[in-house]
């Protein structure tokens, strides 16, 4: 009998890999979507059109305890993947209630409802974050490493990560963190500075725009492919104990360099086209970030497949391809 897998943010990034990943391995994928206007719905979906054959949405909202509760009790789901979240942290400078409403209570609803699901020895992943970190307290960070949020969306995660801990030590429920360290694809939202600059780089190729407006450029991530991290959520959730991960490559890129390589593969000078903006600077930054994933190695046995330099062609070959239909 299959197992079956529930999603939250199916429609997201990470949730459409993650739902590639558990059909491929033969799950009955289900997945918790808000309702919207339906000349929104295409858009919202097109991360998982190619996938509505083969799963099963629900109607639903993280800020409805009964929603998530009922959705949960009809489908008696194996494993519960929560990646939903407001998650774009220059937004949550702007908007903190939201944030902190969509991250923590969400969060705690997702996390209650299967407390009093009786009777299921279900597995559930949190979304955690880099962001955590935030003002590093030592380089690389670790799971040990202490956490500094420096964005409502940092201290949103912060909370959320202990909120699982929490379950996890008073309930004995299965329920695990993973540390995503900054993630990308061609399926990344075009807020993101990574989109924000393969998208970009594509339209001044093709002679649709001139220039790029950046922020803090010198801002250093650890930058992976969200095919990859989808996988260390799954087996996470294999393991016989839950507990919590720090997921990364090990290696840092400026945003700086990410933009040089971008504009590199389609023979433009990144500094012919770049533009600072001090209004997109964060009014609290970040400046760096690097993941130490030993743990992850040794006991997921989980290491990163996709270089820095493939991630990048990906996206921008993905915009150039892509631009007209845009």
């Amino acid at each position: 009998m299959s197992k079956v897998a529930l999603i939250t943010g199916i429609t997201g990034q990470d949730g459409s890999y993650l739902a590639e990943l558990l059909l491929s391995k033969g799950y009955d994928v289900h997945g918790i979507v808000r309702r919207v206007a339906l000349e929104d719905e295409q858009h919202r979906l097109s991360r998982i059109k190619h996938l509505l054959k083969d799963i099963n949405l629900h109607a639903g909202s993280l800020e409805s305890y009964a929603t998530l509760f009922n959705v949960i009790l009809k489908i008696k789901p194996d494993e519960v993947y929560h990646l939903a979240a407001q998650s774009y942290v220059a937004y949550s400078f702007e908007d903190e209630f939201s944030t902190f409403n969509m991250n923590i209570n969400g969060t705690h609803y997702v996390l209650s409802a299967l407390k009093q699901f009786a009777g299921k020895d279900v597995r559930f992943y949190f979304a955690s974050s880099s962001e955590m970190f935030g003002k590093v307290q030592q380089v690389p960070q670790n799971e040990n490493t202490p956490f500094y949020p420096r964005s409502s969306y940092g201290v949103s995660k912060v909370t959320g990560f202990h909120l699982v801990k929490n379950y996890r030590e008073a309930y004995n429920l299965h329920a695990s963190n993973g540390i995503l360290f900054n993630h990308e694809s061609p399926r990344r939202g075009f807020e993101f500075v990574t989109r924000k600059i393969s998208f970009a780089v594509a339209r001044i190729k093709k002679g649709l725009q001139e220039k790029i407006k950046l922020g803090n450029i010198q801002s250093k991530r650890d930058w992976g492919h969200a095919k990859d991290y989808v996988e260390a959520m799954w087996l996470m959730l294999q393991q016989d104990k839950a507990d919590d991960y720090v997921i990364g490559t090990g290696e840092q890129h400026s945003v700086e360099e990410f933009a040089i390589k971008a504009f590199d593969h389609v023979g433009l000078n990144f500094k012919d086209h770049l533009v600072i903006d001090k209004n997109l600077i964060r009014p609290s930054e970040v400046d760096t970030l690097l993941a130490d994933y030993s743990k992850a190695k040794k006991v997921l046995k989980w290491e990163p497949k996709i270089s820095f330099n493939e991630l990048v062609i990906s996206m921008v070959e993905h915009d150039l391809k892509n631009i007209t239909e845009i």
